[in-house]
């Protein structure tokens, strides 16, 4: 799975790695406590480079920490998610009309192939696998040198709904739907139909938010 962490050693970033298979996973569910000595022992690593990792992800918004009662993931409010979702669609749409003019036959390529991983992984029913080809589809798509700074607040965002990603991902409709979809958006990318790819994410991102807020709320 994808990381962005450059910091962490090499104990830590594996503890890190480990952590977040297991919250793409869903062996970690939102609101659930974190159990350090159980990580470092499954792992066969000491607690410091576990909670180097989970410092790493408390950045990012995956986990939370409470005083005395250690680290949980994040639990989101339906509130939240839409407040999330909103600001990604305008940073998106933003992205979108600035990066895909510019992009050429091998970015395009890039994404083709991540679309393709992510079709075949969501026929394994290989959630971990096809939440990391589906971020290099839409980062492939999003992001370009000259706007760094939108694209950093655009991963943050995605990072903090993680956990919930991957319950979105773990329905077999859901998974069947986004290769639809990913099929659609790639196809208006190859036409450079600007209008056309940020209707398909929204669509795309709100059918996510809708699926999310009927499970939160359930």
């Amino acid at each position: 799975m994808t990381t962005h962490q450059s910091g962490p050693g090499t104990m830590a970033q594996h503890a890190l790695e480990a952590l977040r298979r297991a919250i793409v996973s869903g062996r970690y569910r939102p609101g659930q406590r974190i159990l350090q000595e159980e990580i470092a022992e499954r792992l066969g690593v000491s607690l410091a480079p576990v909670r180097e990792a989970l410092r790493a992800l408390e950045q990012e918004g995956q986990v939370v920490y409470r005083p005395r009662r250690g680290y949980f993931i994040t639990e989101l409010h339906v509130a939240d998610l839409q407040e999330i979702y909103a600001l990604r669609q305008l940073l998106e749409e933003r992205a979108v009309r600035q990066a895909l003019p510019a992009l050429d036959e091998d970015a395009v390529e890039r994404i083709a192939l991540a679309a393709r991983d992510c079709a075949e992984a969501a026929r394994r029913g290989d959630v971990a696998a096809e939440l990391e080809a589906n971020r290099r589809f839409h980062f492939g798509i999003l992001e370009s040198a000259d706007q760094p700074h939108a694209v950093r607040l655009i991963r943050l965002l995605w990072d903090s709904t993680e956990p919930y990603r991957a319950m979105y991902y773990n329905s077999p409709e859901e998974r069947e739907h986004a290769v639809e979809a990913h099929d659609e958006i790639l196809g208006a990318v190859r036409r450079k139909a600007v209008d056309e790819v940020i209707a398909g994410l929204d669509a795309h991102r709100d059918r996510a938010l809708k699926t999310l807020t009927r499970i939160l709320t359930d």
